[in-house]
């Protein structure tokens, strides 16, 4: 148990890290972009690379952001069902919700990284002006839905211990027993 409270551990300082680097993110790109317009507006020189670098750093920022959320449960959800329910019916569904979400995540996980290693392994660069490795760019939605997909089955289990609690603590509450 102690290993597993300290892979926790580690898993959240990696996603604080991952959303620290899309923080980052966002400042150079609001840097970069204002940069650009300064120039294209007053000098007339605009940077060749400045629209491809913000095209990356959008697709960056929701995968290195994603788990973060998820673990502070600031995701969208549509609640008005399940407000609805007992808090017993709400744990069972919210499992059911993160187990099947992990799926997807773990499904995207694989491919996302067998396309990584593909393009890695053609060697093959974006057709645009910086060339970067397409490996690369396309690597961050592993590393994203694979973060996500942990986060799920962490939120999965957080309300498997509930839903346990609660039914087992509705065995044991009865008024005869007051």
């Amino acid at each position: 148990m102690k290993l597993l409270k300290k892979m926790g551990m580690v898993y959240d300082r990696i996603i604080d890290a991952a959303a620290l680097l899309a923080g980052m993110m966002v400042i150079f790109l609001m840097l970069s972009v204002s940069l650009e317009v300064a120039l294209r507006y007053f000098w007339g020189r605009p940077t060749s690379w400045v629209g491809e670098i913000a095209g990356y750093i959008l697709l960056y920022i929701p995968f290195l952001i994603a788990a973060w959320i998820l673990k502070r449960d600031g995701h969208v959800k549509m609640d008005l069902l399940l407000d609805r329910l007992n808090p017993k019916m709400q744990c069972l569904l919210n499992v059911v919700t993160s187990v099947t979400s992990a799926v997807i995540c773990l499904v995207l996980t694989w491919f996302g990284l067998r396309s990584s290693i593909y393009f890695h392994s053609l060697n093959y660069k974006t057709p645009t002006v910086l060339m970067l490795p397409k490996g690369l760019i396309i690597g961050i939605i592993f590393v994203g839905c694979f973060l996500l997909s942990i986060q799920f089955l962490r939120r999965a289990y957080g309300y498997w211990k509930d839903w346990t609690l609660l039914r087992f603590q509705g065995k044991y509450d009865t008024k005869e027993s007051l």
